[in-house]
C-alpha cells in the first residue's frame, strides 16, 4: 500500500527520511527501471536488460539486482554494497505528481514533489529532516529534487532511445539459464537485449545518427553490463 501526499512545509514541518539501505527499508526488488542518462554508472555495477512493463506492455530498461524475485543481492543488514545506486531508488520515498496550474494564462500540467507516507522510510526523529525549522529547505530535499527532475527528464529521453531501438529492430529477448552450485536452477525467460547482430548491419548514416545521439555507445555499454551476471551469479552462490 502506498499513501501520497503533496509535500508541504505545514504538514510535513517534522518530516525526517531514513536514507540507509536496509531490507527493512523496502530495498529488496530484484530490479529497477533506469535512465539512459546513468547507464554509463549503472553497466559498472549492475547487469542492464530491457523487459516489458507488465501494466503498460511497453520496453523498459532496467538493472537486474536478483536471480529471482523480491531478491536484491547486492544487499544485506550492513548495507547496498556497489559504486552506484540508480536514480529510482535514491529518490525514494518522494515521488513526482502533477498538478494543473495556470502559466501566463494556459493551464498547464505541473511537476510537483509528493511523499510516499506508508514508506518505511518515514519518521519524524531518525535520518534527515525535510524542512528547515523556519520552513524553508533542506539541503537533502535540494538533493532529492535534482533526482527527481533527473529523473523526469530521464523518463522522455529513454521512452524515445527505446523507440529508436524497436525503430531498427534493435531489442530481442534474451533467455538466461543458470545453474547454482547447489545443482538448482534458475530461467530468466522475460528479458530482452541489444540485438548485436542487427546493429553490425546499419547503413553509415543510420550508424552516424545513432552515434550522434549517444546511441550507439548507450548500446555498447548495456551489451558489455552483462558480464555483470558472472557477479550475481557469485553473489547467489555465496548465499547458499
Amino acid at each position: 500500500m502506498s499513501n501520497h501526499q503533496l509535500l508541504n512545509n505545514i504538514t510535513h514541518k517534522d518530516l525526517h527520511i531514513i536514507c540507509e539501505h536496509h531490507p527493512k527499508y523496502g530495498d529488496t526488488a530484484s530490479y529497477t527501471g533506469i535512465m539512459l542518462s546513468e547507464i554509463d554508472l549503472v553497466q559498472g555495477d549492475y547487469p542492464i536488460f530491457f523487459r516489458k512493463n507488465t501494466n503498460t506492455g511497453q520496453f523498459e530498461c532496467i538493472a537486474l539486482f536478483g536471480l529471482s524475485a523480491d531478491e536484491n543481492l547486492y544487499l544485506d543488514d550492513n548495507g547496498w554494497h556497489a559504486s552506484y545506486i540508480p536514480l529510482t531508488i535514491r529518490r525514494r520515498p518522494f515521488l513526482i505528481g502533477f498538478s494543473e496550474q495556470e502559466i501566463d494564462g494556459e493551464i498547464k500540467q505541473e511537476a510537483m514533489i509528493h511523499v510516499d507516507m506508508d514508506s518505511p522510510r518515514i519518521s519524524t526523529t531518525m535520518g534527515e529532516p525535510v524542512f528547515l525549522p523556519q520552513g524553508g529547505q533542506t539541503e537533502f530535499l535540494q538533493q532529492a529534487a535534482t533526482i527527481l527532475n533527473e529523473i523526469n527528464n530521464g523518463h522522455e529521453q529513454t521512452k524515445r532511445f527505446i523507440e529508436v531501438l524497436l525503430e531498427h529492430d534493435l531489442i530481442e529477448s534474451v533467455n538466461v539459464n543458470i545453474t547454482l552450485k547447489d545443482e538448482n536452477s534458475i530461467a530468466l525467460n522475460s528479458l530482452y537485449t541489444i540485438n548485436s547482430e542487427n546493429l553490425a548491419k546499419l547503413d553509415g548514416s543510420v550508424l552516424s545518427s545513432l552515434h550522434q545521439q549517444g546511441y550507439i555507445k548507450a548500446m555498447h555499454m548495456i551489451l558489455a553490463s552483462t558480464a555483470n551476471l558472472n557477479d550475481l551469479i557469485a553473489k547467489k552462490n555465496a548465499s547458499l
